[in-house]
């Protein structure tokens, strides 16, 4: 099988990074599970120049090493690995984020997978002329039959695959977005995505 993975808030816990950099930056401290929207300049109650300071931050190199690994991702990914099925790490991240993102799957024992930086957001505004290294028409001939998503945002990139598998992990931001259709399962962690594909 060929499986997507999306990166943050399914590897590891970016939100609850930067709900702590929020409140470096700007004394706002808005917790984790009241993050209710993927747009984190409104979660956050950001305007546009404190937007875009607070994603560069979160997208320095060291900052993108210290984000702690959701538990299970990498034990669950190698194990679909080993029974020979394809992972790709298909992130919004810009490619600028490429070498950190990939030393950190390095890390944690995810050497073996690929990453891809796919334009989902648009996030070329907080990092002026971004490049990305997987361009649209390129993901649309990729074929998948399960993927990992937190964001309502990235549903859209799964239109042309009616057979996909979406396994939703469940996140405060997405605990109230309508699912497009039955092929979308909430989960609750990587056990439960893990004994999903198992069944399959």
């Amino acid at each position: 099988m060929r499986i997507y993975v999306d990166y943050d808030d399914c590897l590891c816990e970016t939100a609850r990074s930067f709900s702590e950099i929020a409140v470096e930056m700007f004394g706002k401290h808005i917790p984790y599970e009241n993050i209710r929207y993927f747009e984190l300049d409104k979660s956050f109650d950001l305007n546009d120049e404190e937007y875009e300071r607070f994603m560069k931050k979160g997208h320095e190199p060291e900052v993108l090493l210290s984000y702690e690994e959701t538990p299970g991702a990498s034990k669950v990914i190698n194990e679909w690995i080993s029974q020979g099925h394809e992972v790709s790490i298909i992130t919004g991240r810009p490619y600028s984020a490429f070498e950190p993102s990939r030393q950190w799957l390095d890390e944690h024992n995810l050497k073996n997978v690929p990453l891809y930086c796919l334009n989902k957001y648009g996030r070329d505004s907080f990092i002026k002329n971004s490049d990305f290294s997987l361009e649209l028409e390129d993901y649309y001939k990729m074929h998948f039959d399960f993927a990992v998503e937190d964001s309502p945002k990235a549903f859209k990139f799964f239109e042309h695959l009616p057979n996909l598998k979406v396994l939703v992990f469940d996140r405060p931001w997405n605990r109230e977005a309508v699912f497009p259709g039955p092929n979308y399962t909430r989960c609750t962690g990587w056990d439960m995505i893990r004994k999903i594909i198992a069944q399959r």
